[in-house]
């Protein structure tokens, strides 16, 4: 699965998710884009899934998600606090429907 990390996610999760091309979204030269027009581009850039901390996602998006989307929720988006939940995130990303979003909590 192609997966994209927001803007919001430290790079080193890249590295523990293992069995998915994880793609910082600097990397892919989307960093500069918010929301909709990130969400947009990664669909239209071949990405399967945008994983994200932001919380606020879900409200700000229509219901018609381009592609799907894990938001953690975690008390900081450090990786110390994100790492915990790497199995519920590899469970996520191994039963997520298209255009689905789906939140990954403790």
């Amino acid at each position: 699965m192609r997966v994209l990390l927001d803007n919001c996610v430290p790079h080193r999760l890249r590295t523990i998710l293992p069995g998915h091309d994880v793609v910082t979204a600097k990397y892919a030269g989307l960093d500069e884009l918010k929301n909709g027009a990130l969400l947009a581009a990664a669909a239209a850039g071949g990405f399967d899934v945008l994983l994200t901390v932001d919380q606020n996602l879900r409200y700000q998006q229509n219901p018609a998600l381009p592609i799907a989307v894990i938001v953690v929720v975690a008390k900081s988006n450090r990786i110390a606090d994100l790492a915990p939940r790497v199995t519920k995130i590899l469970d996520a990303l191994s039963s997520i429907s298209p255009k689905t979003l789906v939140e990954v909590k403790s």
